[in-house]
């Protein structure tokens, strides 16, 4: 079987206030965890708690993924930053 390979180049990753929509749905994940908790009786007895724990599990997720993305939105406009820096340095003095 011969291995595919694409006939074209992948699209450039879309960038979009990454930030802003992880602290959306790790909020979300929360409120959907808050909303579920004073029906834990009911979910047990239909064997659903999984329901429940699924979006706790979402909202420790969510806090990771907002550390990452922090980190990773810090690191972009760091790089971004140096290479303005360096672009300036490079420009000839007194033309």
């Amino acid at each position: 079987m011969a291995k595919w390979t694409p006939k074209h180049e992948a699209p450039e990753p879309l960038e979009g206030p990454v930030v802003a929509t992880i602290i959306g749905g790790t909020i979300l994940w929360f409120v959907l965890f808050l909303v579920q908790v004073p029906f834990y009786g009911w979910f047990d007895d239909r064997d659903l708690t999984w329901w429940v724990w699924t979006c706790l599990a979402g909202a420790g997720l969510g806090l990771i993924g907002i550390w990452y993305v922090r980190k990773r939105d810090a690191a972009i406009k760091r790089a971004e930053a140096d290479g303005r820096e360096a672009d300036g340095r490079e420009a000839p003095q007194g033309s």
